[in-house]
């Protein structure tokens, strides 16, 4: 079973000043976590996490994360002014968008984040977004820029991402080629490579085999196209293990297994040093984050049922993707009698399941419900159907006390951008 970095005792303590349910995060993991990630990738002199925000996009997490020099992967104007609030500006930020409109574009200039770019006609349209910024053309030189590679059927996908050949993301192969020409021919001298071809991948070779693709692929292009990269961006993907059984992927053995490829692909082509970066989002908080529910109802109909005071608005990834979050209930993890429980929440969508037939401890009303590795995709994917309002976040610190990061909303705010005057 689960180890919760808090007691029942804690947790009921807890919810006298936040009512469940809440997401609640563990400060004192996800500083070791950053840690260790950052020590498996120690040999590239260059090397840097740029935290994908879409994630936790909360300020308190993000701050927390640049105590380690973490950037931010960015993906949309919020974000960016996230980025921007929590300290992270120019090159501490990476822009990574798809279907990209010209004021986010612009935005992304202002603050000089690196902007990776998803399609070869973006170019153009960046361009064009940009016209009228005083000292444009003469800034170009110095600003990075990066091309996002869809490698198409040479590299499988999973689920969440879908297969690259399907998904909306990236460049062809070719259309790279085209994409660097051009930006060189405008003046263009700062380069960047990146990718993203699957979510929650547990297996260390394919990262690793990630890797070497870009590796390879940045080889061919400086070749051709006469420029050097001053960084590849492997993008995110690595798993944790959510079902019992998972085993989670070895920062170390990424890192080491990434380390020869480089050595193989890049020290012995004589290409100039390049920097690694990553963006994980799920791997760095997900482990570590919790939804705390309670039990609101028992139902026995057709099959047995508890009903939590949490639905999918918290916590979308089961009904989603039929992902599966392990549940701990706090004090009465080792109780022999269990019953099979389809866990639901109280929308008006049949979907609305955090579990299907689920074996656990014998659940009564009232009773505390963890769900665990809900610190990524989690109270970031909420929303407001059936009118529900989103949760409170806390952060439990190292010394045990714990912090409200994120009020729960109100109903003034569900209400605040509705005009009844009129009526």
């Amino acid at each position: 079973m689960r180890t919760l970095p808090f007691t029942k005792e804690k947790l009921e303590e807890i919810t006298q000043k936040w009512p469940t349910p809440f997401h609640i995060y563990d400060a004192a993991a996800i500083r070791r976590n950053a840690e260790r990630l950052k020590k498996a990738f120690a040999w590239n002199a260059g090397f840097r996490e740029y935290f994908a925000v879409k994630a936790a996009p909360n300020p308190y997490l993000m701050k927390l994360l640049k105590e380690f020099d973490f950037g931010s992967d960015c993906s949309s104007m919020a974000e960016l002014e996230l980025a921007e609030r929590v300290g992270n500006t120019g090159e501490a930020i990476m822009f990574t968008s798809n279907d990209t409109p010209a004021e986010e574009f612009r935005r992304a200039w202002e603050l000089g984040a690196i902007i990776n770019f998803d399609d070869i006609t973006h170019w153009d349209y960046f361009l064009s977004s940009c016209d009228g910024f005083e000292n444009f053309n003469s800034d170009l030189p110095g600003r990075v820029f990066c091309c996002r590679y869809n490698p198409g059927p040479l590299k499988g996908g999973n689920a969440i991402i879908g297969k690259p050949e399907e998904a909306k993301y990236g460049f062809t192969r070719e259309q790279l080629f085209d994409g660097y020409a051009k930006m060189k021919a405008a003046g263009v001298t700062r380069f960047g490579l990146h990718t993203m071809v699957a979510s929650n991948e547990l297996n260390a070779d394919y990262i690793i085999d990630t890797a070497k693709i870009l590796f390879e692929l940045a080889g061919e292009i400086h070749e051709k196209v006469g420029i050097d990269f001053e960084f590849i961006n492997i993008g995110g993907g690595i798993g944790i293990p959510y079902k019992p059984g998972d085993k989670a992927m070895s920062l170390e053995t990424v890192g080491d297994g990434i380390k020869r490829a480089y050595e193989e692909l890049v020290d012995a082509k004589g290409l100039k040093p390049i920097k690694l970066y990553m963006e994980c989002g799920r791997s760095i908080t997900g482990p570590y984050g919790y939804l705390v529910s309670r039990v609101r109802h028992i139902k026995s109909t057709y099959r047995l049922y508890a009903g939590l005071d949490a639905c999918m608005s918290n916590l979308m990834r089961p009904a989603l993707y039929g992902a599966y979050h392990e549940i701990v209930v706090p004090g009465k993890g080792n109780s022999d009698v269990t019953k099979v429980y389809d866990v639901t929440g109280s929308l008006c969508e049949n979907n609305d399941k955090f579990a299907i037939q689920r074996e656990l401890p014998v659940l009564e009303r009232g009773d505390l419900v963890v769900l665990c590795d809900a610190g990524a995709h989690g109270h970031a994917m909420g929303f407001q159907y059936n009118g529900k309002l989103r949760s409170a976040e806390l952060l439990l610190e190292e010394d045990g006390s714990v912090r409200e990061i994120r009020r729960a909303e109100t109903l003034d705010d569900y209400f605040a951008t509705l005009d009844f005057g009129g009526l």
